[in-house]
C-alpha cells in the first residue's frame, strides 16, 4: 500500500497507518518516561539529568501532539482532504522526531528507540516525500488557506475576527513594527466593542464566557494580522481575569472584571525582575504594610523587568514579596493590582502625593513591537489593601494565583504561535506561486513543494494540541495545565520553524522589511521565551508533571 503518487485519496488505510504509528510512538515514549521517572525519583532529581529529561519530555510532547491530530481526524464526519492529509502526514513526522530525539539517550534509559519493520513501512506510506510535496502543491493552490474544520458557532467566531483583523489591523501592522509605535487606541476600542477582552469572564461580570477554544481562535486570528499590536492585547487581561476568578473576593470580582472585560482598563503583568527570570519563587520586590492618609495598604519597593504594555496600561498585576522571610519562597508572595497613570511613550515617570514614585523605560527589541516591554522601578508606591487579590485571605497566595493565570497565558500563547505561523504560510504560498526562477514559478520545484508541505503539516500539529488543550481547560483548568504547557512549547517552536522556512523560500526578499515575512520571523523568536522560557517550561513544568504521574 502506497500514497506516494499524491494525496491520501483513500482515508481509511492512511488513518489505520496513523493509528499504528501513534501506538508505537506512545509505547516508546511511555517506556522512556517510566525510566526517566525511576532515574530522577519521580522528578525529584531532574536537575541531575537535565539533558535526558529534556529529550524525554519533548518527545512525549511530540507524541501528545500526534495523538491530538489522530483525535481531530477521527472527530470529522465529512471527508476533508485539505485538513486530513497534512494532519496524518504530521503524525508520521512527529513519530519519527520523537524516536530520533530519544535515540541519543536510549542506552542511558535502557530503552529500544527503534520501531518495527511494519511501523517503519507505515511511517513511509504516511510521510514520504511525494506525499509531502503533494500537500505543499495543494497548499499553494489555495494560497495557504486555513483548512481546520469547526462547528458553526466557532466558524463564525473565526470568520468575524479574521474580517476585523484583515480590515482594521493588518493595514497598519508594518508601520507599527517599523516605527515601534504604540498600539493605536482605535484597535483597543474596536476590540472592546467586539467583546474580545471578556472572552473568559462570566456573563454576570459583563463578559461573554465563550470558552477557551473561542478565545484561542480569536487570539490566533488577531496574531495572524499582528502579534504585538493585536494578538497579544487580550493575553494580559486574560491572565489577571483568571487570577481574580481563582482568588479574588466577591467585591474585587465585581469591581475589576467588568472594567477589564469592557476594555476600560488595559492590563500589564509584572513578575520578572532584572536578576530573576523563571525562578518566580525568588521574587525580591517588596510590599510592606503601611497606613497612608488613614488608608491601610502597602508600599511597593523594587525593580521589575519585561513588563509588557506597562506604559499604556492602567493597572499592573504585580507579584511582590509580602513576607520578609525569603526562605519561605513562593509562600511569601502576594499578587497586587497596581493602579497607575497612562503613558504612551517609551518612558514613564509618575509620582503620588504621599511621595511614591514609579519610573520605567521600554527596552528595545528586534520584534514584538507595538506594546513595549518596560523595566520598572517602584519607590514607596502605595497600593490600598483592597487591591491585594484576595485581600487578607490572599496574603502568601500570589504565586499560586499567578501560576493559574500563567496556565491560561501559555494556552493563549499557543494560539498566538499558530496565528503567526498561519500568516507565514499564507504569505509564502502567495510568494512561491508568483515568483519565477529559471523559467518557471518556484512552486513547480519539488523542494519548494516539500518545504511548503512541511510547513502545513507542522502547523496542523500545533493547532491540534493547542485546540485540544483549550477544550481540556474548559473541563478542568488545573488538570489541563500541563497540556497547555505542552501546547505552548510545541506551537512556539513550530512558529519559529515555519516562519524561518517561509523566509528561506522568499530568498533574498525574505530579509527585506518590504515583505512581512521578515516581521513574522522576528516576532516568532519571542514566543519560546515568554510565558515560560523553553528550557524551564520543559524541565520544571512539563517534565515534572510527566515524571510525577
Amino acid at each position: 500500500m502506497s500514497y506516494a503518487a499524491g494525496p491520501m485519496s483513500d482515508s481509511r488505510p492512511a488513518l489505520d497507518d496513523a493509528r499504528a504509528v501513534l501506538a508505537a510512538a506512545e509505547v516508546l515514549t511511555a517506556a522512556a518516561v517510566a525510566r526517566a521517572a525511576e532515574l530522577t525519583g519521580k522528578g525529584e532529581r531532574i536537575d541531575e539529568h537535565q539533558v535526558i529529561v529534556e529529550r524525554v519530555a519533548y518527545a512525549a510532547t511530540e507524541v501528545r501532539a500526534a495523538r491530538s491530530l489522530v483525535t481531530a481526524v477521527l472527530a470529522q464526519a465529512a471527508d476533508a482532504p485539505a485538513f486530513r492529509d497534512p494532519a496524518l502526514c504530521a503524525v508520521a513526522e512527529l513519530a519519527r522526531s520523537a524516536r530520533d530525539r530519544l535515540d541519543p539517550v536510549a542506552f542511558d534509559l535502557g530503552v529500544d528507540a527503534d520501531y518495527s519493520a511494519d511501523v517503519r513501512a507505515a511511517l513511509h506510506r504516511l510521510g514520504n516525500e511525494a506525499t509531502v510535496r503533494a500537500i505543499g502543491k495543494a497548499v499553494a493552490g489555495v494560497r495557504g488557506k486555513n483548512p481546520w474544520p469547526l462547528d458553526q458557532t466557532l466558524n463564525e467566531v473565526r470568520a468575524t475576527v479574521r474580517g476585523f483583523a484583515d480590515k482594521e489591523v493588518a493595514p497598519h501592522a508594518e508601520h507599527i513594527h517599523r516605527h515601534d509605535d504604540l498600539v493605536p487606541d482605535r484597535f483597543i476600542t474596536a476590540m472592546a466593542e467586539l467583546g474580545y477582552f471578556g472572552l473568559s469572564i462570566p456573563e454576570k461580570f459583563g463578559g461573554h464566557e465563550l470558552g477557551n477554544l473561542a478565545m484561542i481562535l480569536t487570539t490566533e486570528e488577531l496574531s495572524r494580522a499582528s502579534l504585538a499590536s493585536a494578538g497579544s492585547l487580550i493575553t494580559r487581561p486574560e491572565i489577571l481575569a483568571k487570577a481574580l476568578l481563582a482568588g479574588g473576593t466577591d467585591a474585587q470580582k465585581a469591581h475589576w472584571l467588568p472594567r477589564i472585560g469592557s476594555g476600560e482598563l488595559m492590563v500589564a503583568i509584572s513578575v520578572t525582575e532584572p536578576n530573576i527570570g523563571s525562578d518566580v519563587a525568588s521574587v525580591a520586590c517588596r510590599a510592606e504594610p503601611v497606613t497612608r492618609d488613614g488608608v491601610a495598604g502597602y508600599v511597593i519597593n523594587g525593580a521589575k523587568a519585561w513588563c509588557t504594555f506597562a506604559g499604556r496600561a492602567n493597572v499592573i498585576a504585580l507579584l511582590a514579596r509580602t513576607d520578609p522571610d525569603s526562605s519561605k519562597g513562593a509562600r511569601g508572595l502576594s499578587l497586587f493590582i497596581v493602579e497607575k497613570p497612562r503613558f504612551d511613550g517609551h518612558e514613564l515617570a509618575a509620582a503620588q502625593p504621599g511621595g511614591g514614585k514609579l519610573t520605567g523605560k521600554a527596552d528595545r527589541t528586534p520584534g514584538y513591537r507595538g506594546m513595549h516591554s518596560f523595566t520598572l522601578a517602584f519607590e514607596d508606591w502605595f497600593v490600598p489593601a483592597t487591591n491585594l487579590v484576595g485581600e487578607a485571605g490572599g496574603l502568601g497566595k500570589g504565586f499560586y494565583l499567578q501560576m493559574a493565570g500563567f496556565a491560561a497565558g501559555r494556552l493563549q500563547t499557543g494560539g498566538r504561535a499558530c496565528g503567526v505561523a498561519q500568516a507565514a504560510l499564507e504569505r509564502t504560498a502567495e510568494y512561491v506561486v508568483s515568483r519565477g526562477q529559471f523559467g518557471k514559478p518556484i512552486v513547480e520545484y519539488g523542494l519548494t513543494q516539500f518545504h511548503l508541505g512541511r510547513m502545513a503539516c507542522r502547523l496542523a500539529a500545533a493547532r491540534a494540541i493547542t485546540y485540544e488543550a483549550a477544550v481540556a481547560m474548559d473541563a478542568d483548568e488545573r488538570a489541563a495545565a500541563p497540556l497547555a504547557a505542552q501546547a505552548k512549547l510545541f506551537a512556539c517552536d513550530v512558529a519559529v520553524e515555519v516562519t524561518q522556512l517561509g523566509q528561506l523560500l522568499h530568498g533574498g526578499w525574505g530579509y527585506a522589511e518590504e515583505y512581512p515575512i521578515s516581521r513574522y520571523v522576528v516576532d516568532a523568536l519571542v514566543l519560546p521565551i515568554f510565558e515560560g522560557v523553553k528550557p524551564i517550561l520543559v524541565l520544571k513544568v512539563i517534565a515534572r508533571a510527566l515524571l510525577a504521574a
